[in-house]
């Protein structure tokens, strides 16, 4: 069963994320409340929804009559208090356990009855996190796994936990349909699907760098031109950053084993700064 046409939807994060998710919602037309603990990202949340939907009209996909509605669905609150007449709320803060068990834990506090909790974590098992709520709730916790940029990104991956209700499961899958999105169900395993193909592909590519074998610039060309890839692993990790990239590896590297240790020279330019992200120097932005 998907969402009301009057429902309302939570989101914990105002990063790139989380705005993003926010931003697909309201598009679907659903009333959104965003948080987060930064005011500075709640002061700045109109010019970067406005931003988004700017550049969807450029690319002919949004239609500039309905951006006042769009954007005036989204609305910051200052505590999580808010949250309390919501139907689903999506945590999408940074990908630390103590960080989401900490959100988790204040969500079971003040949502509803019956609200879902969705959390958008990349790499940490569902059951793990759904443990940081009460027991009554856990049945109502779930994976929605989306991919940046949420507003042009269809994949979501969907990951109920070992206690989701099979009542959750199929009104979230419904809910992804419902934003645009096409999710697939993944098992509850540390790294899901994607994140796990991703990562390997990442490990081989700075091995190949190390040993010099073709440079940062050839093997995203290789990658786009023989693979049919839309980018290289380089220009990704420098849109995600590197830092969040060895971040899921140490997360995978504790779940797996070799195959998913982090490359020294990932570690030395994370150590280094060179991160890439927004104004900041990383494989291709110098």
């Amino acid at each position: 069963m998907a969402l009301s046409a009057n429902a309302e939807v939570g989101v914990v994060g105002a990063g790139a994320m989380g705005t993003e998710i926010a931003f697909v919602f309201a598009l679907a037309g659903f009333r959104v409340w965003i948080f987060d603990s930064f005011a500075e990202k709640l002061d700045s949340l109109q010019h970067r929804l406005t931003a988004i939907y700017e550049k969807g009209i450029r690319r002919g996909e949004y239609a500039a009559e309905q951006m006042a509605r769009t954007l005036g669905g989204v609305q910051p609150v200052r505590t999580m208090d808010g949250f309390g007449s919501c139907d689903i709320v999506t945590e999408a803060v940074f990908e630390r356990r103590d960080v989401k068990a900490d959100v988790l834990k204040k969500l079971d506090l003040v949502c509803k009855e019956g609200c879902t909790i969705a959390t958008n974590t990349s790499t940490i098992p569902i059951t793990s996190l759904a443990s940081h709520v009460s027991e009554k709730r856990q049945p109502f916790v779930i994976g929605t796994h989306y991919f940046s940029p949420v507003s042009r990104m269809e994949l979501v991956e969907v990951i109920p936990g070992l206690l989701t209700s099979s009542s959750v499961l199929s009104e979230s899958l419904a809910v992804m349909n419902q934003i645009g999105k096409s999710p697939v169900r993944v098992k509850d395993v540390t790294g899901f699907a994607v994140n796990r193909l991703l990562h390997a592909l990442v490990i081989e590519a700075v091995r190949l760098v190390e040993e010099e074998v073709a440079t940062p610039e050839e093997i995203d060309q290789a990658c786009r031109l023989g693979l049919g890839h839309a980018i290289g692993p380089f220009q990704l990790m420098d849109a995600t950053t590197s830092s969040l990239c060895l971040e899921a590896q140490e997360i995978m590297f504790q779940a797996y084993g070799e195959r998913f240790r982090p490359r020294p020279l990932l570690k030395q330019r994370v150590e280094a700064g060179f991160v890439g992200g927004r104004g900041r120097k990383g494989w291709l932005t110098k």
